[in-house]
């Protein structure tokens, strides 16, 4: 098993950068502010946590604070579902925030920077509909045209930008834009929107407003407002930092300073929220909490620790340049830690009859087996062994070919915890189909314990038919079959994987795992770790699987390393 620290021994391109304004007086440790502003529109995903994962752990690495703060400034798309979601998330993985604010707080203060750039002849109401300002924008080696209202006087732009709040046109109708450059060489900087009219009633202001601010503008404003001293984003805003200083500097503000790393891509899954929202709406998977989606809610359902998650932002790091992080690296994490924390157990999930003909019948023996051999304190549980028991389907062949092991007939394995067991003969039903097996089992062989003097060359796992608990059991792997289903030049949901789930019905497992609360992990011997789904019940116990017990990644890694 790996051992990926989870401790920090060295420090990203952005922590060194901070550790040398602290070093040199720029900033003091207790004055350090970042935050972490979703817009609420949807349920947060696995590269959402790595940001989460930087913003907080870089507050707490040197002594300072993190805000949560919604960027609320479309209310045709958000919702108070996804800020309820997005503060379970962030407290699910071990995070506190600072101070809790929504870009609406500052609907006012952002009205009245309007007015102030209107003022200062920065900013003028724009008549042009979307298609007349897109073709009026230039292409990036064209200058881009100014509009024919450009010139409108302070006083007409202020009349007019206040009909607008009062609601006075409709939706399209008008624009208020920022005056900067039309043949700026960033495209950002070509006099770009400041706000739209939007008559949508709004989550958490109502119908208040009408006029919204977009997020260029909003954005640097709201850190400012809030003494934001780092404000980390990934690289596709990079192109917007000229606009972001361009308003804090003609506005006169508090200076907060953007910085950029590159975005979590991770294969095999997709992390565009619209094309997130495609999968739930077209009901390609089970809402946002669906195993296989990579919303943090999803890998929460599935049996995902916030220590692997935690573990995972840490190892794979950030970097200034895209790339794709592999999936089984995330695997490889919660393996880690689930190996440490997992109650050991069996289940049989294609459940196969066994009938030991030399077992005395009504007779059951209590044996022993270990929680987790990883634990420091040792606890161990009563398993009944009687019979009658279950085994794997796969686990027997009736007639073994080449380099089968298990079980066959004529062929012996051993019983985790118990005995050796001998196939004598089958029991079929009138379709041909197997029904049970009859075996003889070697009662000085009991495991520990062992005088028989057998060899065998498998282990297979088992439950006792007399007090199995039948449950269903989900398999869940990649949602995609290829590594970047965004790179393609297909519709990305062609490559949805039909083997993503699979789930067995008739299930059988051990009483005692009914005696844990339901976000206990569980290792199936031989099969992987699983947690209770959130909708099993005590009539319909349900359970998925997290992850396999095969560690793909650090295979490659030794491989790698040869």
């Amino acid at each position: 098993m790996p051992d990926h620290k989870a401790e920090k021994e060295t420090m990203n391109f952005l922590e060194e950068m901070i550790d040398k304004e602290i070093h040199s007086g720029k900033i003091k440790n207790e004055s350090l502010l970042t935050r972490f502003p979703p817009e609420p529109n949807g349920y947060l995903h696995l590269g959402h946590a790595s940001s989460i994962c930087l913003n907080f752990g870089i507050a707490k690495r040197f002594g300072g604070k993190t805000n949560l703060r919604f960027d609320d400034t479309n209310p045709v798309t958000e919702d108070t579902e996804y800020v309820d979601s997005i503060k379970a998330d962030i407290r699910w993985l071990g995070f506190e925030w600072a101070n809790e604010f929504y870009a609406s707080d500052y609907f006012e203060t952002l009205y009245e920077f309007a007015i102030k750039l209107i003022h200062a002849g920065l900013a003028y109401v724009d008549d042009s509909t979307a298609e007349e300002i897109a073709s009026m924008k230039g292409t990036p080696t064209e200058s881009g045209k100014n509009s024919p209202f450009r010139n409108r006087s302070v006083e007409e732009n202020i009349q007019l930008f206040e009909s607008m709040r009062k609601g006075e046109f409709k939706e399209g109708e008008k624009t208020l834009r920022a005056k900067i450059d039309m043949a700026a060489p960033n495209m950002h900087l070509r006099d770009p929107l400041m706000y739209r009219i939007k008559h949508a009633h709004h989550h958490r202001t109502g119908d208040k407003w009408c006029i919204y601010p977009m997020y260029d503008f909003a954005h640097g404003q709201s850190d400012s407002i809030e003494n934001i001293t780092h404000s980390i984003c990934t690289l596709e805003f990079e192109v917007h930092k000229p606009l972001y200083n361009w308003f804090i500097e003609k506005l006169n503000i508090y200076p907060s300073r953007q910085f950029e790393f590159a975005r979590r891509n991770i294969s095999y899954t997709v992390m565009s929220k619209r094309k997130l929202l495609q999968l739930v709406n077209e009901k390609i998977v089970d809402g946002w909490d669906d195993p296989r989606m990579p919303t943090i809610s999803g890998v929460r359902r599935r049996g995902y620790t916030p220590e692997s998650i935690r573990n995972f932002a840490e190892v794979a790091g950030i970097s200034r340049r895209e790339n794709v992080t592999d999936f089984n690296l995330l695997e490889s994490c919660l393996r880690e830690h689930l190996n440490k924390i997992a109650v050991r157990t069996m289940a049989v999930i294609n459940p196969l009859k066994v009938v030991l003909l030399n077992y005395e019948e009504h007779k059951t023996e209590i044996l022993k087996a270990e929680n987790n051999p990883e634990a420091t304190e040792k606890t161990y549980r009563d398993i009944a062994f009687s019979r009658e028991i279950f085994i794997e389907q796969d686990d027997f062949m009736e007639h073994a070919s080449e380099g089968f092991f298990r079980l066959s007939i004529g062929g012996m394995v051993r019983l985790k915890h118990a005995y050796i067991i001998k196939c004598e003969n089958v029991v079929k039903n009138s379709d041909g189909t197997i029904k049970e097996i009859h075996c003889t089992y070697f009662p000085e062989s009991k495991s520990g314990q062992d005088k028989s003097g057998i060899k065998v060359k498998s282990v297979i796992h088992w439950v006792n038919a007399a007090n199995a608990v039948t449950a269903e059991v989900r398999l869940y792997d990649k949602l995609f079959t290829v590594e970047a289903p965004d790179a393609q030049n297909e519709d990305f949901k062609k490559f949805i994987n039909p083997a993503s789930l699979q789930i067995f019905s008739n299930a059988k497992i051990e009483p005692n795992m009914l005696n844990y609360e339901k976000d206990e992990r569980f290792q199936f011997l031989r099969l992987g770790y699983f947690v209770e789904d959130k909708y099993s019940t005590s009539q319909k116990r349900i359970y998925n699987r997290a992850v396999t017990l095969k560690d793909d990644w650090v295979k490659e890694q030794k491989k790698q390393h040869k």
